[in-house]
């Protein structure tokens, strides 16, 4: 995947970055290859997701790490030059396209050259509701989490997108905005994404799978908000996977391969064309959805 120089960049464009919350590689590479998720892979280079290995294998910790600039690193021997840094005496994967920082987290390094950051949370880490569940969205100048971005809405992804189209709106237009969203829709449960699942089956590879599919239909809007006032730098991945039975393991927080390995993607944004016409066609990602019965949430 090519590398561009991000001191050309920070400063210059806006930056979003977006966590598919326990993504699996594999099912992601799946999807994207049969066709799936048409409005991410037409943002993947030749259509296909970066195989990498997660910073760490549940959400606190790989935050944590990417936060201080440790994207999931290239599933491949290196070193790989970093995109991010903080200014570290010996580091090895600080390259000249990296921008350097001189703050403990890369969120105070974007904030200290003059972005807005923002960050519209998803799963429980982000909640708000505790000294843990503070940490990782204190790291910004504005944050927000409601229980309908949860795991346990069905219509998570949707709520936080008018979440962040608001922010957008309501943020002058020169200055500059890091958006971060945790996406919380993958993360068990997830069986009330997939038509005729039920409660009592339980989340499955095959529900994991249909819950990417819900996110995909609503992604375009938010890549059109975050592009909408200049050119936008994209980061999408997964902070870690999950298992579902893979040699008997369940869950994550834990070292097996479906939880270490996730899908990685940086991209541009370019701003939208103008809106169509009044009495256009609807977008699919404004489509309406069934009401479906509200979960309860799981282990986190």
């Amino acid at each position: 995947m090519p590398e561009p120089d991000m001191n050309d960049v920070v400063g210059s464009h806006d930056i979003l970055l977006v966590t598919l919350d326990t993504l699996r590689y594999d099912v992601a590479a799946e999807l994207a290859q049969a066709g799936r998720i048409p409005h991410l892979a037409r943002h993947l280079p030749d259509g296909r997701w970066e195989r990498r290995h997660a910073p760490g294998s549940f959400t606190y910790a790989s935050h944590q790490a990417i936060f201080a600039g440790f994207l999931p690193t290239p599933a491949a021997p290196g070193p790989h030059p970093r995109l991010f840094a903080a200014s570290f005496a010996g580091s090895e994967t600080t390259a000249g396209g990296t921008f350097v920082y001189d703050t403990p987290d890369l969120v105070s390094g974007l904030g200290k050259e003059g972005y807005h950051t923002v960050c519209v949370g998803g799963v429980g880490f982000f909640n708000k509701q505790g000294p843990l569940g503070s940490v990782l969205p204190g790291l910004f100048h504005e944050s927000h989490w409601a229980p309908e971005f949860g795991v346990t809405s069905p219509e998570s992804f949707e709520n936080q997108i008018a979440r962040a189209e608001q922010t957008v709106r309501e943020l002058p237009p020169e200055k500059r905005l890091f958006l971060f969203v945790n996406v919380s829709a993958l993360h068990q449960p997830n069986w009330f994404h997939l038509p005729g699942a039920t409660r009592a089956a339980g989340d499955s590879r095959e529900t994991h799978a249909a819950a990417l599919e819900y996110v995909d239909r609503h992604i375009g809007r938010l890549f059109t908000a975050a592009s909408s006032r200049r050119r936008c730098f994209a980061i999408v991945c997964s902070d870690h996977g999950t298992a579902y039975g893979d040699d008997g393991y369940t869950g994550h927080r834990l070292g097996h391969e479906s939880v270490w390995t996730v899908p990685y993607a940086h991209f541009f944004l370019d701003p939208p064309p103008l809106d169509p016409a009044p009495g256009g066609p609807v977008p699919l990602d404004s489509a309406p959805r069934e009401p479906v019965p509200r979960p309860t949430e799981t282990d986190r």
